[in-house]
Order: C-alpha cells, then sequence, then structure tokens
C-alpha cells in the first residue's frame, strides 16, 4: 500500500509520482455499497465524497434550526465511516467529504465521537467559512442582486442558507497538517479531489494547467458510478448488472494527467465515451468552467482508451483564478404540491387529461370560497403519451399513461385544498383511474436559488485541526488577468445528405442542469461524424426541440461549444426548467432526459457516413 513520509507534522509529505482516488458519493442518498467496494478493491491513497446540492443545503439548514447539532450528511457517518473505519486505519486511506453541509463542526465532532467509540486514532479536521447567514444584513443593504436573473436581495426571513463555494486550498492546508479526515461545508465539488492533488504534489495558485487538470479529475468523480457506465447512451451494454456497477477510481499523476477506471472485481464499464459523458455533464462554457482555485478549459482534453475499462485523460488548460467566491442562497418561495395517479383502458390519455382540468377548476373554485388567489403556476403532464417531446409527439392512441399534476401556491393552506380536491375527484371523474401511494401527499415549500458573487477577500475561512485554528482565507489577491480562449475553428462543410438516421446512431448523449439552465453533451461516435453533427444540430434546431420547455423560446436561448479534443458539441439551454430543483413542477425539473429527446432527431448524411456506419 502507498504511504506518505512525513518530515514533520506542518510540512508537504514527498512527493509520489501517482496517487489513488475513489470516487463514493455523487449525492446524499448515494448507495451503502460504494466505500467497502472501494476499500476491497482500489488500494485507495484517498476516497472523497461529495453529498451537496441546493436543495441539499435547504434540507440540512431546516434541520439545523430545529436541532443546533444536526445539519450535516448523517449518511456520511452511519454508512460512509461507521462500518468501515477499522478497514480505512488499517489500509491508511485518507478521507475527504463535504459532509458537513450547513453544519460542519457539529459533523466533525460527531466523527471524532464515532472514532472515539471504536478506539481509532486520526487526525479530523474541519473546514468552516462557507456559511455566511451572519453577513445577511449586509447583503440586503448592500441590494445584491442574482447574477442570473437580477432579482432583488430576497427577504431575510425567507432566506434558509447562504453558502459560498469554496476551493481546494484550504482542504489541502488540513491535509498538509495531519489531518486522516477532513470535513467540509459547502464547497465545488471538483475541490475534495483537487485538494488531494495540491497536497500530494505541491500544486501552487499559479499551476493553472495542474489545477484545472486536478479539477477535470473531481469532475469525473463527483457523480460517482456515472462515469462507469450509469446514465450510458449505450446502457444496454450493461444491461443486468446495474446493481454491481464498480465506483469510480481516478489514477492522478504529478503532471495532471489521469487514468481513470473502476473498483473491481465490479460490473459497469469505463470507456471513453462513458468518460467523455461525464466531462460534459452540468458545465457551460467548457472554455470558462469557473472554479474558486481557477478558470478551466477542457476544450482540447483528449482520452484514450488504454486497456478494458481504463482511459487516460489529459489536455485540460487552465487560467488565472475569479477574485470572487460564487455564493448560493436557499430560499422559500410559496408551497407546491401534487401526485401521480395511473389511467388505463380506452382513451386513457384523453381521460388523464379531462380529470386533471377538473381537478383545477374545482380546486380554483374552493381557493375562491376561502378567500385566497388563484394558484401562481400550474402544470399537467400526461405521461406515456410523450408529454416531454411537445410538438414532436408521435399521433397515437396511449392505454396506460401516468397523470402528474401539481400546483404551486403562496399559501399551504391553498395547496392542502388543491390536494383534498384531487382526492375528492376520484370517485367522480372518468374509469380506469387506479394508483399505488402509501397516502395523500402534503404541501411541500418550494425552494428557490438565489446566487451572486461575493470578493474572496470577505469570506473567512479556517480549518480547524484538533482543537487549532488556522486562517485559510485567501492571503494574495487573485489576479484580473483577463484570458481570451481562442475558439476551435467550425468542423468543415459537409456535403448534402441523402440519407437520414437518427442522432443515437452517430453520438453519445448527457444531459443536466444548471439552476434553471440544461446542458446536453454530443459526443460523436467517431470523429468523422462530427461535421454531420454540427452543420444539422444548429441552436435553431435545438430551440426548436425544447420549445415547450424554454421559456423564450429562440436561437438566442442556445448556445453551442465546441470540444474539438473529444469530437463533441456542449449546448446550454437558458430558462429551460421552471425555476430548477424544487422550484420546478416538471416532471425532469434537472433536464436529466433532455439528451434522450435530442437523441431522435434526424441527421442528413452522406454515402461515406452510410459505409462508416457499417463498420460499426
Amino acid at each position: 500500500m502507498r504511504r506518505f513520509f512525513w518530515v514533520s507534522i506542518g510540512l508537504r509529505p514527498m512527493n509520489k509520482k501517482t496517487i489513488r482516488i475513489g470516487g463514493a458519493s455523487g449525492y446524499w442518498g448515494d448507495s451503502a455499497r460504494a466505500t467497502p467496494q472501494l476499500l476491497a478493491g482500489g488500494d485507495l491513497d484517498y476516497i472523497v465524497y461529495d453529498y451537496l446540492a441546493e436543495i441539499t443545503m435547504s434540507i440540512l439548514a431546516r434541520a439545523r434550526a430545529k436541532n443546533p447539532a444536526a445539519g450535516f450528511a448523517t449518511d456520511f457517518l452511519d454508512f460512509a465511516l461507521q462500518p468501515n473505519l477499522g478497514e480505512i486505519t488499517r489500509q491508511g486511506v485518507k478521507i475527504i467529504a463535504n459532509a458537513g453541509g450547513v453544519n460542519p463542526l457539529a459533523c466533525a465532532a460527531a466523527v471524532r465521537e464515532l472514532l472515539d467509540q471504536q478506539d481509532i486514532s486520526l487526525q479530523v479536521a474541519c473546514v468552516t467559512g462557507d456559511d455566511l447567514m451572519p453577513l445577511l444584513d449586509e447583503f440586503a443593504n448592500e441590494q445584491i442582486t442574482e447574477m442570473f436573473s437580477g432579482d432583488a436581495c430576497p427577504a431575510k426571513a425567507s432566506v434558509q442558507s447562504v453558502n459560498a463555494y469554496l476551493g481546494a486550498f484550504p482542504i489541502a492546508n488540513a491535509l498538509d497538517r495531519g489531518a486522516d479526515i477532513v470535513i467540509t461545508g459547502r464547497c465545488v465539488d471538483s475541490a475534495v479531489t483537487l485538494a488531494a492533488g495540491i497536497h500530494s504534489f505541491g500544486w501552487q495558485r499559479d499551476d493553472y494547467d495542474l489545477l484545472a487538470a486536478g479539477s477535470l479529475c473531481g469532475h469525473i468523480l463527483e457523480c460517482g458510478t456515472q462515469a462507469t457506465g450509469g446514465n450510458f447512451t449505450d446502457w444496454e451494454l450493461l444491461q443486468g448488472a446495474f446493481e454491481n456497477t464498480g465506483y469510480p477510481i481516478a489514477e492522478l499523476a504529478e503532471n495532471g494527467d489521469f487514468v481513470c477506471s473502476k473498483a473491481e472485481p465490479s460490473a459497469g464499464l469505463v470507456s471513453v465515451a462513458t468518460v467523455a459523458e461525464q466531462m460534459l455533464y452540468e458545465i457551460g462554457d467548457p472554455q470558462a468552467y469557473l472554479l474558486p482555485d481557477v478558470v478551466c478549459d477542457f476544450s482540447n482534453v483528449t482520452m484514450d482508451q488504454l486497456a478494458d475499462d481504463r482511459v487516460l485523460v489529459s489536455g485540460a488548460r487552465g487560467y488565472p483564478a475569479p477574485n470572487s467566491y460564487k455564493v448560493s442562497a436557499t430560499v422559500a418561495d410559496q408551497f407546491r404540491g401534487g401526485t401521480q395517479v395511473t389511467f388505463y383502458g380506452i382513451d386513457a390519455a384523453r381521460k388523464a387529461q379531462a380529470f386533471a382540468e377538473a381537478c383545477l377548476r374545482s380546486a380554483s373554485v374552493r381557493l375562491e370560497q376561502f378567500g385566497l388567489s388563484d394558484f401562481s403556476e400550474t402544470s399537467i403532464d400526461v405521461l406515456g403519451a410523450e408529454a416531454h417531446y411537445g410538438a414532436f409527439a408521435q399521433q397515437h392512441t396511449a392505454r396506460e399513461v401516468v397523470l402528474k399534476l401539481a400546483a404551486k401556491h403562496e399559501d399551504a393552506l391553498g395547496i392542502g385544498l388543491f390536494l383534498k380536491e384531487i382526492a375528492g375527484l376520484g370517485l367522480a371523474g372518468p374509469p380506469g383511474l387506479c394508483g399505488f401511494a402509501g397516502g395523500r401527499p402534503k404541501p411541500s415549500p418550494v425552494v428557490r436559488l438565489f446566487s451572486f458573487l461575493l470578493p474572496k477577500e470577505r469570506v473567512a475561512i479556517s480549518v480547524d485541526c484538533n482543537g487549532k485554528s488556522t486562517d485559510c482565507s485567501e492571503t494574495t489577491q487573485p489576479t484580473n488577468q483577463q484570458f481570451l480562449a481562442q475558439r476551435p475553428h467550425d468542423p468543415p462543410s459537409v456535403e448534402e445528405g441523402q440519407h437520414t438516421v437518427p442522432l443515437v446512431k452517430l453520438a453519445y448523449a448527457r444531459s443536466g442542469d444548471k439552476g434553471n439552465k440544461a446542458n446536453i453533451g454530443v459526443i460523436a461516435r467517431k470523429p468523422q461524424y462530427l461535421p454531420y453533427i454540427y452543420s444539422a444540430l444548429t441552436t435553431e434546431v435545438v430551440a426548436e426541440r425544447f420549445a415547450h420547455f424554454l421559456n423564450n423560446p429562440s436561437a438566442e436561448s442556445v448556445e453551442r461549444f465546441l470540444l474539438p479534443g473529444i469530437h463533441a458539441i456542449n449546448y446550454l439551454l437558458h430558462d429551460v426548467l421552471g425555476g430548477g430543483g424544487v422550484a420546478s413542477l416538471r416532471s425532469d425539473p434537472q433536464g436529466k432526459g433532455f439528451a434522450q429527446l435530442l437523441l431522435d432527431v434526424p441527421i442528413p448524411i452522406g454515402d461515406k457516413v452510410i459505409e462508416l456506419l457499417k463498420e460499426r
């Protein structure tokens, strides 16, 4: 097993040429098998965990409001550490996790208590400073506005959490001081991995390309099995093996190159395609991927299949870090509720639509009777009748559908009346209604995101290690140097296509959310296909495909970016998710299935591509 040799506490370990990092969590709720699987088959130096999303922060904030000792991801203690601490200690694996949520000090205290219970001696460090709730009054006085919508600063009483996205250097500081387990609050997802590289190799703040490479490594690991075959376009290659998919491992080298693999023995697939899909997941402009430690350019990243389940990733470029942190507040904004019921038999879709409209009419009458305003938003999706396809839905008669009916209201009582009317019309509506549920749903608070930029010098970061606190705030002013990444040349023009094939024949695709934006990454299966895809999938075509989701359907609502290194295109769709997260009433509020809607777009091709397709 690899080991570091310490000169003295506080100094960096002797450099190694390569470190092995396992990614064990993509969100709060990931499988409990991850940590033991990685320990059994990983031969690791580090295991990293990403638990936090914006909705997670709001949930944890409400938990802390009820109990000052709560507010962190309890799964980290119950499933990652408690059953595995003995083996973690035996192997000498370092643990880095943003499990601290809105209460990292309480999380660290709970970890120390767990270590005491098992009579294990490991050093625990905690990074704090991301929680900016004490600055709320200052933000209101400064009239801070939302960085995307321009909305005014929300009322203090409605704010549930305010957190800066911290970087990797405070975590590296904790490792430098001898920590075996590092707990953070909100940080960028990739920071837990980048910190391992900074600590192990002595990377500095101006090693921009290395910081970008380490960040990309973290971006590949941060979603767990999505890099090893999960959500993969060619999912049938893994059919029957989903439950045994291996968690990802990155072998990160001192020069920033890394090899993606997975814990063995396990199922899954690590290929150029699976890793490329994950690289494009939830990014915007690939030449301006802004992180607190570096601005990344992934446009010329290359990937090479070295062997089965081993992919070499190289070529990330970096630029000076921004001089501000991104800050995100979660804001309570109205209430929502809804349900799903099934209709089957003759004219199932028409019956579902009629039932939904009757429920909304009846609920509106009840609102008026109680002196309440009408709903601020409603949503009807007849799933099974191609509700997600909009104008591109096929004309056919569905005999089995699921009706998803939801609404928003400023008052929880309004949603309660709405849900009661749905139940009350169950015996009065069309035939064929059935369902399986554990009881009537309840109103739930809507949480929306409010994001803005804050100068780094206003964020006071500390690292607590064994009761000793060290200031890790930004001690040097980041440069304001502007970078102008040269945009890649468009692919060469192609001959007029005599044939058409669905995009899925030519490409892989992965989609995800960025607040109220969504991205769709499209990777050509062969380099020769890229010009045809680029020619056919213009911003106008993509905007038309998603017109029923876009707030303002037009070519301007879609941006297109080229990544020649992996023969890919990234599309960024603005204002497309109905608010995104729990602020949205959509069936897919995070755009996870958007790539699937794009993959059947017909692409004109010529005879040369037909011949290439025959070679598959």
